[in-house]
């Protein structure tokens, strides 16, 4: 069983999009879950579906999400106040050391994050790299493993197999409820793969088609 588990992405909505089977899944084995949000998604282009935020209230109310959806997964919250779409353009080195000095006051023995230049976003590519840079600069025997996210379209036939799939359609409702605690983000998201599978179909059902299982690389050092 893991002792801790640090999850390690740059906007609120990741950590549901991406992980929440994965999390809850270790929050019923009874081990603790910290997130560490690098920014607060500001200058996302979804403000609601039908529209409820706009330029200037998005940050709060993505905040007041975040906080919701790490209460549906019962997980530690850390924002760590990146700017938005800037990560790219932070000292690499210093957001390493930055969440270096988290990783060491925790002591996870897993951590969770994107794989750098498989993660579609830049600030994923970013924040994923510094997060493996982090886990890098620890004592090798300290390190806790780290499972890497990739998302780009061609992760796998570059990649290979992922080593970790997860299947969490058992708890998949606890995946659905703290997506849907982004609900700025969520109608357009779904809504969006639900156009590109050209039927109409509910939301929740593209979400389990689409995220039923949670895939991650184990990242070699």
């Amino acid at each position: 069983m893991e002792k801790h588990v640090v999850v390690i992405y740059p906007h609120p909505d990741d950590e549901s999009f991406g992980a929440a089977g994965t999390i809850a899944k270790f929050r019923e084995e009874g081990v603790p879950v910290t997130y560490l949000c690098g920014t607060l998604g500001e200058m996302g282009r979804n403000m609601g579906s039908p529209i409820f935020a706009n330029r200037e209230t998005l940050p709060e109310i993505r905040k007041k999400e975040l906080i919701d959806a790490c209460e549906v997964l019962d997980m530690n919250l850390e924002m760590l106040g990146y700017r938005d779409k800037t990560i790219e353009f932070e000292d690499r080195n210093q957001i390493a050391l930055d969440l270096k000095s988290y990783l060491d006051k925790i002591k996870p023995s897993l951590v969770i994050t994107h794989y750098p230049d498989y993660a579609v976003h830049p600030d994923h590519n970013a924040l994923g790299a510094a997060a493996i840079e982090a886990v890098r600069l620890m004592n090798p025997e300290d390190r806790p493993t780290v499972w890497a996210q990739a998302i780009s379209n061609d992760y796998e036939e570059v990649l290979g197999k992922p080593e970790i799939e997860n299947d969490i359609t058992a708890i998949f409702d606890k995946k659905i409820d703290a997506i849907f605690a982004h609900a700025s983000q969520a109608q357009g998201v779904l809504g969006q793969r639900r156009d590109e599978a050209s039927v109409n179909i509910d939301l929740k059902e593209i979400a389990k088609q689409n995220m039923g299982i949670e895939r991650f690389y184990i990242w070699k050092f």
